[in-house]
């Protein structure tokens, strides 16, 4: 069958899921993810799954702008709607290709692959929490976690740092992701206590400092990258394609957090990876197993394989709430 002539039934499912506790980052509370799941079928009944799961203050459109995008295609739908879709919503456009591949695929759905902890950061609440929550993460198997800095006092997150430090047992990798909340001289005191803790605490793996600047300084933050010996990863900086394209032409070579729901086409992400191999740690926006699931086939191509990915995340929901089948997380809502 011609796919340029192949014509699709497109259903839109919004919904709405709570986390288990609110999440803090340094842009404030975030209670409820939502989103909008979507359903491709074809003439020969074949079915397709995407997810737009917008974060509008990454850069993406919000849910209203997506749903109001969604809603004005028509239920039948061609391929060539796909070209319809401005970069200006990476979300919809990662959505709908998604949907698009899933569809096509010949592999048979069988449920979600599972995210195995030793393959995955767990993501620790901010604050004080992360000393009591980190033993339930590393019992369930994981080894790398990553913990938000930028939302508390400067010096008191410092302080619980070193603490987490003296606590975890040899072998653990430790991120940490500022989500661009740090002033430069901030940053250049987080960077310092991260080279003394390589010291001080060889056992712990510091494995980078995750965005400590806004989006914006990307200059100051290339300079703060060759200062220190612990690593700095961009993730706002490149949170679409056309950031990560800019950001590479600028110069930037290191290490980069691709959230694949919200970088725009599939195919575009990959044919940017083919033609600029980076150093790419591939992680989740929160988003359901349908949009995981197209996310880790990315990240099976794409991301560095040594380094562990960013979807240690489903803690933070009741997952007796979606489950991990994808048909039967589709018919719950």
């Amino acid at each position: 069958m011609n796919p340029q002539t192949t014509h699709y039934r497109l259903e839109l499912r919004p919904y709405y899921r709570q986390f288990c506790q609110p999440l803090t980052t340094s842009y404030g509370l975030w209670a409820v993810r939502e989103g909008i799941l979507l359903q491709l079928r074809d003439s020969a009944d074949r079915t397709g799954y995407g997810e737009i799961a917008p974060v509008p203050w990454f850069g993406t459109e919000s849910q209203a702008e997506a749903l109001a995008f969604c809603q004005q295609l028509p239920e039948i739908w061609s391929i060539e709607a796909l070209a319809t879709v401005p970069p200006s919503l990476p979300a919809c456009q990662f959505g709908l290709h998604a949907a698009l591949e899933d569809l096509e695929s010949s592999t048979v759905r069988t449920g979600s692959e599972p995210l195995w902890p030793n393959r995955c950061s767990g993501l620790l609440p901010a604050g004080e929490a992360a000393l009591h929550t980190w033993p339930s993460l590393w019992a369930q198997g994981y080894r790398t976690l990553k913990w938000k800095i930028a939302v508390q006092s400067h010096v008191q997150e410092m302080g619980l740092f070193r603490q987490l430090l003296a606590a975890l047992p040899k072998g653990t990798t430790l991120r940490l992701d500022a989500n661009g909340g740090l002033t430069w001289q901030q940053a250049t005191q987080w960077l310092e206590l991260c080279d003394r803790a390589q010291v001080d605490w060889p056992q712990i793996t510091i494995e980078f400092l995750e965005q400590p600047l806004p989006p914006d300084a990307l200059a100051e933050l290339q300079d703060l990258s060759q200062r220190y010996v612990t690593p700095l990863a961009l993730d706002e900086s490149v949170a679409t394609l056309s950031q990560l394209r800019t950001c590479y032409e600028r110069g930037w070579r290191s290490i980069v957090v691709i959230k694949p729901a919200i970088a725009g086409s599939p195919a575009e992400l990959r044919q940017f990876f083919r033609q600029h191999p980076l150093d790419a740690v591939f992680s989740s926006v929160f988003e359901t197993p349908i949009g995981q699931q197209a996310g880790l086939r990315l990240a099976a191509e794409l991301a560095n394989p040594d380094r562990a990915l960013g979807y240690g995340v489903n803690h933070w929901f009741n997952q007796d709430e979606f489950g991990d089948d994808i048909e039967r997380l589709w018919q719950t809502l």
